[in-house]
């Protein structure tokens, strides 16, 4: 079994999401929201991430964790500022010696899905049913289990391909 922590990066809320994998079974262990006030310095809030990040990896004890990347918008300011929330998420594990895997939001649809043009709202409905009896707080922590759930996935996969297991 392996414990995988799924993140969602944003610098008002950073999704968290933590399930343990065993073989092709999923199993939702805790899921939660890291919020920050607006008001607070740049500074100030990604300590926040950071702080609340650290205490979930020694509590839950995750070996690997899976990070959504960050997509481009129009707006230059607030791209830079989910960036800074994201070198947050990636930084943590890797100090705490958890390994880190990246994943863009059109393969973690796809994985969780079937499809990369779903929305929200597909995703959550699909992360309820691979995770039964999960209670969901917001769209953020159900984003970061669809990382973790993708991540599964991906190591599944590449779990197969080096042991050379044909998956026709």
């Amino acid at each position: 079994m392996v414990r995988l922590l799924g993140i969602d990066p944003g610098l008002r809320f950073t999704g968290w999401g933590v399930i343990d994998v065993e073989g092709n079974r999923l199993r939702h262990v805790e899921n939660g929201v890291i919020a920050t006030n607006s008001a607070d310095s740049v500074p100030d809030r990604l300590k926040v991430l950071h702080d609340n990040l650290l205490m979930l990896i020694d509590r839950l004890e995750p070996q690997e964790a899976a990070v959504e990347e960050t997509y481009v918008n129009r707006n230059g300011s607030a791209t830079l500022k989910l960036g800074y929330a994201r070198g947050v998420a990636l930084l943590v594990p890797a100090l705490a010696g958890v390994s880190v895997a990246e994943y863009g939001a059109l393969s973690v649809k796809k994985s969780v899905v079937g499809t990369g043009s779903a929305d929200k709202k597909q995703v959550e409905m699909m992360v309820r049913r691979l995770l039964p009896g999960a209670e969901i707080i917001r769209a953020d922590a159900s984003d970061a289990l669809a990382v973790a759930i993708c991540h599964a996935h991906h190591r599944a996969s590449a779990r197969h391909i080096a042991a050379g297991v044909r998956m026709a």
